[in-house]
This record gives C-alpha cells, structure tokens and sequence, in this order.
C-alpha cells in the first residue's frame, strides 16, 4: 500500500503569492477548510469540516507547525479520527515552493498513512489536488481582473 500523497502543480504567479494561500488563514478557508492557523513554529491549530461518518472522521483535524522557511517550504503535523479507532491517522504535510522564470512549482508530500487509512488515504489524495486547483483558479481570476482593470 502507497502511504505517502505526492502532487505538483504549477502557477503562474510568484511565490509569494502562492505562499498567500498557504499561510494566511482566511485565504486558506477558501481552498481547504475552517482554520485558526497562524505562521509560527509550535503553533498548534486546527482544521474543521464537516464530520465524515464513512470514514470515521469527527471533522477535527489537530495539526501543529513544524518548520517554516518563508516562500520555500512548510511544515506541519496533521492528525485526525478518533484517538481509539484504528482509522485515525498521525501525519506530515510538507509544502515546497519553487520559483521559475514564469511562475512557481507547489509540491506536497503527505507521509505517514497507515494501511489501516487507504479510504482516507485516497480521499485525501484526490482532495489535495481538487483543492489546490481551486488556489490556480482564484489566483487566475485576481489576475484577469488586475488585467482587466
């Protein structure tokens, strides 16, 4: 079984403004979930959607910041499902960014799944790359209109 998640995409925009959507908490409830985040090392916060029953999930997701290199790379922990059920998962999120001429490759490793954790697992998998996408759209309709301006 596959235990780690690992996607890349491209922008069109800078890193920084990549780095917008993965570090400011009101940008990041527009992509991924409710969260409380802030950019601080040992920061402990929390993700929340709605529960997912099917997959034995209370919607609570506790993760805390690990590493952070501004622009380049983010680090934090990612926990969910209840702490007695063999579906809850302890798990690491890592973000590197990379500028290019023209733009900027995001990259995600999500490690640390258990066999017991295939349904979230591929849940996860096709959500990361659902919601990231949502990031490229927003970005691309702030700059057609910054264009059109």
């Amino acid at each position: 079984m596959q235990t780690t998640i690992k996607h890349s995409w491209f922008f069109n925009h800078a890193p920084e403004k990549v780095w917008d959507y993965l570090t400011k908490a009101e940008l990041m409830q527009e992509w991924l979930m409710k969260t409380d985040f802030q950019p601080i090392v040992g920061f402990e916060f929390q993700f929340r959607a709605n529960p997912i029953p099917s997959l034995d999930l209370d919607g609570i997701f506790n993760c805390k910041v690990l590493e952070i290199i501004p622009f380049k790379k983010l680090t934090y922990s990612w926990r969910g499902g209840p702490n007695s059920s063999t579906t809850s998962f302890d798990t690491l999120v890592v973000w590197t960014l990379e500028a290019k001429d023209n733009g900027t490759e995001l990259n995600l490793v999500h490690s640390g799944f258990k066999e017991a954790n295939i349904s979230i697992f591929n849940g996860m998998n096709n959500g990361w790359n659902q919601n990231v996408l949502k990031i490229i759209a927003r970005l691309n309709t702030l700059n057609d209109a910054n264009t059109n301006a």
